[in-house]
């Protein structure tokens, strides 16, 4: 069975940076998009930012510029590198994995910005 644990959650005050971390221990086959969503207390989970195979990356507008997604496709790892954090960025933090056959998730990490 396939599981996603991520790490690199925690409490930042505004500007600061955390980087937060998802690894599939066993691995992913046929794996092709790697992303991060976020959701944020009584708000929809948004797509934050995803990498493609081909290396492709995409971004929401609230975070261009801010944050940065890479990773390792093959090793089924993929990052966020978080910057210039403000206080709307708060919210759980999750990993969604894209095989050719389904989609997987993590159980989420807690990015709470705040002075």
């Amino acid at each position: 069975q396939v599981q996603l644990v991520e790490s690199g959650g925690g409490l930042v005050q505004p500007g600061g940076s955390l980087r937060l971390s998802c690894v599939a221990p066993g691995g992913v086959l046929n794996l092709n998009v790697m992303a991060w969503y976020r959701q944020a207390p009584g708000k929809r989970r948004e797509l934050v930012a995803s990498l493609t195979r081909s290396g492709v990356s995409d971004y929401a507008d609230s975070v261009k510029g801010r944050f940065t997604i890479s990773g390792d496709i093959n090793k089924s790892t993929v990052y966020l590198q978080m910057d210039s954090l403000k206080p709307e960025d708060t919210g759980v933090y999750y990993c969604n994995y894209e095989s050719t056959t389904r989609l997987y998730w993590g159980r989420g990490t807690q990015v709470t910005v705040s002075s």
